[in-house]
């Protein structure tokens, strides 16, 4: 192993673990066991912490310890959570795989509160609480309860107190991006030489980062955690759980600004995560960051700058990219150049390397040793997708690293996707298993699979197959190598499946993924999951915990499709979905939807499909009001719930004000429909200039919805805000407010109130096509594309039948080719288009090509064609891909 002198420390004797208590724990009580606990912060002693626990939102966590007793004490008791190397600690009621096991920690977000599920999962055999709220406990025999008084707090002096327990090297990440990938490139280089404990896929928040440092074990020799931060005040916090030796910034960009008042401030954040540490490594051409550095090193702290442009720096490097390759020529410290090759060109994989590069200098890694394992990176994966694959199967492709901590959240995604008549498959290769036995690691993925509900497993690799008799309650298939098993595995032997896709080498299994696809086309709509669900939050943010969110998935999506969507707004506490018509909502309930789900159609012709499937239509007319009454008295349904709409000023659906005796005369006097709730709709909440107008329309509705409210003897619900409305009119924000093309990332107002949000939707293609034309050459139909200079012209395979707008060719729109806008040349073709790709930096077949996404955004290209962004999102067609994926 390789160690330098400055990350040697002075007491390098191994970690010593608390010993098992010889002692039996006393027998479960019939009664729930009860435990007051004090934190740090409750006015109490610190306590004797040596456990760590972990908040909602992230998967289970599995303490493999070999000690069993580690204890939460109260100033004047002294009482133990006894723990063997099986425990679960358990924070996503979601997430449940071993209620035996499990410990559950009730964490309190802006947005949840993990006490709401702890009646659910004693149901289901947790018998274990961490609480920070007084809980009904009479129901519950045999509940062991124990209470702090934050459990936040609680959490994060766990962390530090497994750090502090732990007396080896810990290398901290953080920066704008590139975190999760220098860390896996870390481990890859290191790996042969220690053991790493490492932050698992990118758990870098307050409550990732004590759960990832959970994950160091005795045998563990170096640790490498990531620190994320959306605010200012955050990184203290984590700097005190994670105490680096190394702390490694990436880069400092202006994206995930909206904590921030400035770039400054963001930089001014992050950089406290260099308190402490012995080294910092950073991208020296950022004048503004290596100032912010420089002015709060401390003593002798190194400084390792890493720069493209300053030869004096620490360490200097140039770059060279040819035939899919790049070359590295560094100095270090002003020393004799030195080479190393990078196997990949992207300019992001280059810089993440670079960085890597420097931290493996820092550890005197041996020149030759480090250019063999630099030439053998592979790329870092960072995305769970899904995608609808062949015979009405469901895939999931992790092209994360294959390990056993990574799998437990693959698992957990491919779980919240299931539905009925989809059986579930697993196709695996070996397993990473850092610090665990073998036996013990594949034991532990088959009970994991088997509580899951897995029915079939196909699996290659030699030692997977070794251990074919742990998995005998599965219907399983072994290969002695991964492309044994590409070879036997045929489209027809899946049908009627979701299929978790996780293995090595990525390349195979990317293949075997794309196989497995129902749609091939080189055309890609790709929706970000994280990126809807950081949406949703924000507009959560804004509301008081009370309000219900409506959320609109009509037009599929907004031609990102429903049912992912759906999916995952269910998960994190949507009131309402919304669709345009019936089948929409039809769909939605085939899919596994059970959330209530409002129908805002004008007119509804089948009302059996309509209450079989539990679908709220909207109510706007008599003619409406009497069809819906007459067709759940045929049906001999009572109470059924409809959405009364009121016209206040969009003149479009909806009752006026002076209907409103005649409607609830008539719903008074029958019993076959309820009013759950009474809305409207803005017309001008978006136009600045407009308010008199919507205050109005706000104004009348408060007037017209008070009165369906006291016509009734149950509650009515009311709701009239759109997504414009939720940030400029919150006092009228009543019991829901419908979220429509915010939702999806889309800014209507242009006034900075909207800052943060994250496009849902990228319209991805490649280039099929690189040829040269001399000045004076037609491209295209019609010879409209008359070039005026030579040029490289690289041919697209999408065109107007895929939803790229006729209007967008002949030079006024742009696309995006490796961060360089390239102009459309020629007309749009149906299934192709040209563009004008010279000023791209080295284009190449296969390259990705942006129609709109983060960095061609919708609305830009809107503009140009004087339409809506709307129009835009929900031409694209029904041929073309839809992948949904997660990062974090």
């Amino acid at each position: 192993m390789f160690r330098p002198l400055f990350l040697q420390r002075r007491d390098s004797r191994p970690c010593r673990m608390r010993p098992q208590n010889s002692a039996a724990p006393a027998p479960p009580s019939s009664q729930p066991r009860h435990r007051r606990l004090r934190t740090r912060g409750s006015g109490g002693s610190r306590p004797a912490v040596r456990r760590a626990l972990s908040g909602r939102g992230a998967p289970p966590r599995r303490n493999r310890f070999n000690f069993l007793h580690h204890f939460l004490t109260h100033r004047d008791m002294n009482h133990e959570i006894p723990t063997t190397p099986q425990t679960v600690l358990l924070t996503d009621s979601r997430s449940l795989s071993d209620p035996e096991n499990s410990l559950f920690f009730a964490l309190i977000t802006p947005m949840d509160d993990g006490h709401r599920y702890i009646r659910e999962l004693y149901q289901r055999g947790v018998r274990r609480f961490v609480v920070s709220r007084p809980l009904q406990e009479d129901a519950m025999p045999g509940a062991e309860i124990y209470h702090v008084a934050d459990t936040l707090q609680a959490l994060q002096e766990l962390g530090a107190e497994r750090r502090k327990e732990a007396r080896i090297p810990v290398i901290a990440i953080t920066g704008s991006r590139g975190k999760t990938m220098v860390k896996e490139l870390l481990y890859q280089l290191l790996q042969p030489d220690y053991r790493v404990a490492r932050s698992p896929r990118s758990y870098n928040s307050q409550i990732g980062v004590p759960l990832s440092l959970w994950d160091i074990t005795p045998e563990s020799t170096i640790g490498i955690f990531e620190a994320g931060v959306s605010r200012a005040g955050e990184m203290d916090r984590l700097s005190r759980m994670i105490k680096p030796d190394v702390t490694v910034i990436t880069n400092i960009y202006d994206d995930h600004d909206e904590g921030f008042p400035s770039r400054t401030a963001k930089i001014a954040e992050k950089v406290r995560l260099i308190h402490g540490a012995e080294v910092v490594v950073y991208p020296a051409d950022d004048t503004e960051l290596a100032h912010a550095i420089k002015s709060q090193a401390i003593g002798e702290q190194k400084l390792m700058g890493w720069s493209r442009k300053d030869r004096s720096a620490s360490l200097f490097v140039s770059t060279e990219s040819r035939g899919g390759e790049t070359r590295v020529t560094y100095m270090l410290h002003g020393r004799q150049p030195r080479r190393v090759t990078l196997p990949f060109t992207g300019n992001w994989q280059v810089e993440n390397a670079i960085t890597a590069l420097a931290v493996m200098l820092l550890l005197e890694i041996p020149s030759q040793v480090l250019t063999q394992r630099m030439a053998t990176l592979r790329p870092v994966g960072t995305r769970l997708q899904v995608s609808e694959g062949i015979n009405r199967c469901l895939i999931v492709r992790d092209d994360y690293t294959c390990d056993f901590h990574s799998l437990l959240p693959a698992l957990d995604f491919m779980a919240r996707r299931r539905t009925a008549g989809l059986k579930m498959t697993v196709v695996l290769s070996d397993i990473a298993h850092d610090g665990m036995d073998a036996t013990e690691a594949y034991a532990g993925i088959a009970r994991l699979l088997k509580f899951r509900g897995v029915k079939r497993i196909i699996a290659g690799g030699a030692e997977i197959s070794a251990f074919a008799h742990l998995f005998s309650d599965f219907d399983a298939r072994f290969y002695p190598t991964v492309n044994d098993m590409y070879k036997a595995m045929t489209t027809s032997d899946f049908a009627s499946e979701l299929v978790l896709i996780k293995g090595t080498p990525s390349d195979v299994f990317d293949s075997f993924a794309r196989q497995l696809e129902a749609r091939t086309h080189e055309t890609v709509l790709e929706v970000n999951l994280d990126a809807l669900v950081h949406n949703y939050n924000f507009f959560r943010s804004h509301l008081k915990p009370s309000t219900g969110i409506v959320a609109m998935v009509k037009a599929s999506g907004y031609g990102a499709g429903s049912y992912e969507l759906a999916k995952s707004l269910q998960a994190h506490g949507a009131a309402y979905l919304a669709v345009a018509v019936l089948d929409e909502g039809v769909d939605l309930r085939q899919a596994g939807i059970t959330m209530p789900i409002m129908v805002l159609n004008p007119k509804v012709l089948n009302y059996p499909q309509l209450f079989n499937n539990r679908l709220e239509p909207e109510v706007f007319d008599f003619d409406v009001l009497t069809e819906i009454i007459d067709a759940a008295m045929r049906a001999g349904i009572k109470g059924y719930p409809v959405h009364l709409k009121i016209d206040t000023g969009m003149h479009r659906l909806g009752f006026r004000e002076e209907d409103l005796d005649r409607v609830i005369e008539i719903i008074q006097n029958q019993d076959a429909i309820r009013v759950c709730s009474v809305f409207s709709h803005l017309a001008t909440a978006d136009c600045l200039d407009m308010d008199e107008y919507t205050r109005a329309q706000l104004e009348l509705f408060d007037r017209c919805s008070h009165k369906v409210q006291a016509a009734f003897p149950y509650r009515v619900m009311r709701h009239i805000l759109n997504t414009a409305g939720i940030l400029r009119f919150p006092e009228y924000q009543y019991d829901m407010v419908r979220l429509g093309i915010g939702l999806y990332g889309i800014p209507v107002l242009n006034n900075g109130m909207e800052e943060g949000l994250r496009p849902v939707s990228t319209l991805r293609s490649v280039i099929i096509a690189l040829k040269s034309y001399p000045a004076g050459t037609a491209i295209g139909y019609g010879r409209h594309g008359l070039l005026e200079r030579d040029s490289l012209i690289a041919t697209v395979p999408v065109g107007y039948a895929d939803g790229v707008n006729r209007h967008m060719g002949c030079g006024r729109c742009s696309f995006l080719v490796n961060g360089t806008p390239c102009p459309t040349v020629g007309n749009i073709c149906m299934d192709a288009c040209m563009i004008d790709v010279t000023d791209a930096q080295l284009p190449a077949i296969g390259d990705p090509v942006e129609i709109f996404g983060p960095g061609n955004p919708v609305t830009a290209l809107a503009s140009k064609l004087d339409t809506i962004p709307y129009e835009l999102l929900t031409s694209v067609s029904p041929r073309v891909r839809r992948l949904y994926y997660r990062e974090s």
